[in-house]
């Protein structure tokens, strides 16, 4: 096995131990949020969410290795920026939400709206970010067959996590009035 795909495998590792990270992040702000009176909601399709993001690690890897996946340097070099880009937005808006922030929908609006960082502009950020990534990341080495399906995946998990998450913010008036005109992913240019 060549050194560029040892290096795309160790890249692999390393995303899914910031996964991690963040996880512990996250149970750390469900605990306060809890504390402070918001609840969990419930959300079927959570666990495909975790399954999808796991796999896509596992699978670009392993598209890699066993399909013989070049790595095309102009490919690399574009989905590399777009990568880093995508973890920039993904770490702006868990810094903005502070301890909002969490990998499961809880009904934590009612002890503020959080309209700092991306979230000025649109209402789910961190979609977007997770787009990005999941189609960047096997993309880097060339691991299509991965970001395609990933892709289509994804979006079909995210619409439901949508639902949940959006019905669960309707109810809430501050959120309407903060965030109710703003576009869901991209901002107004005008």
């Amino acid at each position: 096995m060549g050194i560029d795909r040892v290096a795309y495998c160790l890249l692999l590792a390393a995303v899914g131990l910031g996964r991690c990270v963040e996880l512990v992040v996250s149970k750390r702000n469900q605990r306060l949020l809890a504390a402070r009176g918001a609840v969990k909601i419930r959300e079927p399709h959570f666990r495909w969410m975790v399954l999808l993001h796991a796999s896509v690690l596992l699978a670009a890897g392993l598209e890699v290795v066993f399909l013989n996946r070049p790595l095309i340097p102009a490919l690399a070099w574009t989905m590399g920026v777009l990568f880093v880009l995508a973890n920039a937005m993904r770490w702006w808006v868990i810094h903005s939400m502070s301890e909002h922030w969490n990998v499961e929908v809880m009904a934590s609006a009612r002890l503020g709206v959080v309209t700092r960082g991306p979230y000025r502009w649109v209402r789910h950020p961190n979609y977007v970010a997770v787009v990005l990534e999941l189609i960047a990341l096997p993309l880097i080495h060339t691991a299509w067959l991965t970001a395609a399906v990933g892709t289509i995946a994804n979006i079909w998990i995210l619409r439901r996590r949508l639902e949940v998450e959006e019905s669960t913010l309707r109810g809430v008036p501050e959120y309407v009035a903060a965030m109710g005109s703003k576009p869901r992913f991209l901002p107004r240019l005008f």
